[in-house]
């Protein structure tokens, strides 16, 4: 079992940076690759990123390749999500998220976190 609960989310001006958190409870957090996904009101949830349990592979949407950062401390079971440059259509609730295997699709994810808005004004 693995409970996460992301933290870092609030509302910036378009050009502005965030970093956005996500720390794990459970002894098997290292053994999980994360992932970060948003939603939009009306839309659907989408894959933003994700990194390996080791952190040696990050995947990257291409809407966000360049600008978004995701990293992990497996010491201090933490993943995070550095966005610099974020635009308008950046804002959306964050969610990470654990799977034991990976992927870009939310069905491949095992645990989520509830969730963190993210607002970037115009």
């Amino acid at each position: 079992q693995v409970q996460l609960v992301e933290s870092g989310g609030g509302l910036v001006q378009a050009g502005g940076s965030l970093r956005l958190s996500c720390a794990a409870s459970g002894r098997t957090f290292s053994s999980y690759a994360m992932g970060w996904f948003r939603q939009a009101p009306g839309k659907e949830r989408e894959f933003v990123t994700a990194i390996s349990w080791n952190g040696g592979r990050t995947y990257y949407a291409g809407s966000v390749k360049g600008r978004f950062t995701i990293s992990r401390d497996n010491a201090e079971n933490t993943v995070y999500l550095q966005m610099n440059s974020l635009k308008p259509e950046d804002t959306a609730v964050y969610y990470c998220a654990a799977s034991r295997y990976s992927g870009t699709y939310p069905g491949a994810y095992d645990y989520w976190g509830q969730g963190t808005q993210v607002t970037v004004s115009s």
